[in-house]
């Protein structure tokens, strides 16, 4: 097992190698920040002095060389845009995406746990089918769409609820709902098949045979090792979220986080905070998977003994 935690940090950090090349390749295949960053109104020589000080003068050799060790030093540069670190900016948004991160995944959780386990147990009746219809159509509808429509009637038509930033409790509101919506219709789905799976296990019949209350038998024999399918599905679920949902969302209601950052950072070409963001929801996203392996590794004795 020991080996195996070996390998699956050295992939993460092959990863994030790999990552951190392409990204500072394909800011610079998207064109020059020269028009966007120093702006029309610098005379030449100061438009010289600044191309200088950020080092666009150099060779992109020479840039990339630079980037990898201001990263291997803690140095990730300084914004065209605002003129300051870059991990000052990102550390700003950091908080705030992780509130919204947070308040989907516990929405998630408490919505589609409990419905998976339904559809399920209620899988002959018309309980069973409503829940699945309702997760096969909330799969079908992607997070813009559903938070377009809540600006348009909870917002714009009812006037119930604020759109812009995270300043009170309501604000959380649409964008949480926004971003859980798909996750929980594919987790109901897995959680229902996982117990599908467990529900004519000789260890459930077991169980009852025992004269344990069903609540029991479900809960703690039924769910709890379907638990090891959910866990490994919501940890991809949760990566998917952090790389691409919350950019969308942020963007929509302008949400002060990072996903937000990186929109403004690649309308106006500010290569740094871009890298540097792309980098901070990769960095994310492949410790969210290696955990997800690790925990699943260890949640399941089978998978432990195999990779012994």
């Amino acid at each position: 097992m020991t080996l195996y935690i070996l390998r699956t940090l050295l992939k993460m950090v092959l990863t994030l190698f790999a990552i951190i090349t392409l990204v500072f390749f394909a800011t610079r295949m998207s064109g020059s920040p020269l028009d966007t960053a120093l702006g029309d109104g610098l005379s030449a020589e100061d438009r010289a002095l600044m191309i200088e000080y950020f080092g666009l003068d150099r060779s992109i050799w020479h840039q990339y060389l630079a980037y990898l060790r201001g990263i291997l030093e803690g140095n990730f540069g300084l914004s065209f845009i605002e003129r300051r670190p870059v991990a000052d900016i990102v550390a700003e948004r950091i908080w705030p995406t992780l509130q919204l991160l947070g308040s989907a995944l516990a929405l998630t959780l408490v919505v589609s746990v409990p419905l998976g386990v339904v559809a399920a147990l209620w899988r002959d009746s018309w309980i069973g089918s409503a829940v699945m219809g309702l997760a096969f159509i909330g799969y079908a509808v992607p997070n813009f769409v559903i938070a377009t429509f809540m600006v348009l009637i909870f917002a714009f038509s009812l006037n119930w609820l604020p759109v812009v930033g995270n300043g009170t409790a309501w604000h959380f509101i649409m964008p949480t709902i926004a971003m859980s919506g798909v996750l929980i219709a594919a987790l109901t789905r897995f959680t229902r098949n996982a117990m599908l799976d467990v529900l004519g296990q000789d260890f459930m019949r077991t169980a009852r045979a025992k004269g344990l209350p069903e609540t029991v038998v479900i809960l703690k024999h039924g769910l709890r090792n379907a638990g090891v399918t959910v866990l490994s599905v919501l940890g991809l679920q949760i990566a998917g979220m952090a790389a691409a949902g919350n950019v969308v969302v942020e963007a929509i209601f302008s949400w002060p986080g990072i996903g937000e950052l990186l929109v403004s950072a690649a309308i106006m070409r500010d290569y740094p905070v871009l890298q540097f963001g792309v980098i901070s929801v990769a960095f994310a996203v492949v410790v969210i998977n290696a955990l997800t392996d690790i925990a699943y590794v260890v949640a399941d004795p089978r998978i432990r003994m195999a990779k012994g």
